[in-house]
């Protein structure tokens, strides 16, 4: 069967039946009416000369009475409005720049436990503070995320820059595009009242990549504490690592020796030599209260 161009086509018929309900074929082709459909509209005028009355009809058959025409105005249909998505639908709002947490007023200590922050904790491989930060997390009364950045770094499986390779542009381009993750991330968390840690071992001689790419990432709310105990801690503890996370220990005297000079820098350290990682966590809430009644200059 041929169909007029841009005429919708038929549905195909079902085995063992006739065309599918609801498909008119006449509805398409108003020139080739179905058996016995009442024709719609006036009939045509005679034919010129034609001077007689109605056609003579089979015996037996009524005359097919005049059906009036059938307007082709559509009908008035009040729009309905589209039902809203219910399911799994949650406006968040979009990550900013994240402010300054506001100080207590007068006199009262800062509550850090109920309190939105954005901390970044610095310090030596094998400082602790990947154990800090998560146990700290796991312990607010607030929703609270640690981002790591090591996790985040490995998140590159082929072409990851291991860091027992050495430091070069490679691992450098790597270690700024999981800072800039890490940034966005807790942009996004903190606009949605989720509190977040990071840990990173961010060196003082380097503060536009570092210290100040860490403002940037994240907003200048971001509150910087630096763990750093004593070189024959870091070494033990960094023994005790496995896989790539594990430095030589000339790599991890050499990396302490640069966070020395966070000394003098007026950024809050934790020397947690002689503490666990419960202890040191509760010490980090005492040196949040004090930076946010007095937040550094960095």
């Amino acid at each position: 069967m041929q169909h007029a161009v841009g005429s919708p086509l038929p549905p195909p018929h079902q085995p063992g039946h006739g065309p599918a309900a609801g498909w008119s074929g006449a509805a398409h082709h108003p020139s080739a009416p179905s058996p016995g459909a009442v024709p719609q509209g006036p009939p045509p005028p005679p034919a010129p000369g034609f001077t007689g009355g109605p056609a003579p009809h089979a015996q037996g058959q009524a005359q097919m009475p005049h059906v009036p025409a059938v307007s082709q105005q559509a009908p008035s249909v009040t729009p309905v409005p589209p039902t809203p998505d219910t399911t799994g639908h949650v406006q968040l709002p979009p990550g900013g720049p994240v402010a300054m947490p506001s100080p207590p007023q007068g006199a009262a200590r800062a509550d850090t436990g109920a309190t939105t922050l954005a901390v970044l904790l610095i310090g030596p491989a094998g400082a602790g503070k990947t154990s800090v930060a998560k146990f700290w997390a796991e312990h607010r009364r607030v929703p609270t995320a640690h981002i790591s950045l090591d996790d985040v770094r490995e998140w590159v499986c082929s072409g990851f820059a291991d860091p027992q390779s050495g430091w070069n542009d490679h691992s450098e381009a790597q270690y700024r595009l999981a800072r800039r993750t890490c940034g966005f991330a807790a942009r996004n968390f903190l606009a949605n009242g989720i509190s977040c840690i990071l840990d990173d071992a961010v060196f003082p001689d380097r503060p536009v990549v570092g210290l100040g790419g860490w403002k940037r990432h994240v907003g200048p709310g971001l509150l910087p504490v630096v763990l750093l105990p004593g070189l024959e801690i870091v070494l033990e503890r960094n023994a005790l690592r496995s896989g790539n996370r594990r430095l030589t220990d000339e790599e991890v005297a050499r990396i302490h020796g640069r966070m020395a000079g966070w000394y003098g820098s007026g950024l809050p350290i934790i020397d947690n030599s002689q503490l666990d990682v419960p202890g040191t966590a509760r010490v980090l809430d005492d040196v949040l209260a004090r930076a946010i009644a007095s937040p550094p200059k960095w």
